[in-house]
């Protein structure tokens, strides 16, 4: 059902640093009223969990295989996770 809450855990790799992708994704979370966090790890690629309605989680599951336009998506790891609450806003760890 669309008005369940799921969580999920994505890992993101190509050219997805330098290229604004986490404050896009941070737009496009806070637009489908998405919690959770996105960041930059160490190896180049970005990491983000999203929690929220399982409608909008795929449109952000979606949004992610390709990005912003000056990111080049190569791979995408989608994990699901247990939904548990845990995330009050969606943020940019550093």
């Amino acid at each position: 059902m669309d008005n369940e809450k799921e969580a999920y855990y994505v890992l993101i790799k190509g050219r997805v640093q330098g290229v604004a992708f986490r404050w896009y994704t941070m737009k496009k979370a806070v637009d489908l009223d998405l919690y959770g966090y996105v960041r930059n790890l160490p190896d180049g690629e970005v990491e983000a969990e999203f929690e929220g309605y399982k409608k909008n989680i795929l449109l952000m599951l979606d949004w992610c295989k390709t990005g912003p336009p000056s990111a080049h998506v190569e791979d995408i790891e989608i994990i699901e996770k247990k939904y548990s609450d845990r995330f009050k806003k969606f943020s940019i760890d550093y």
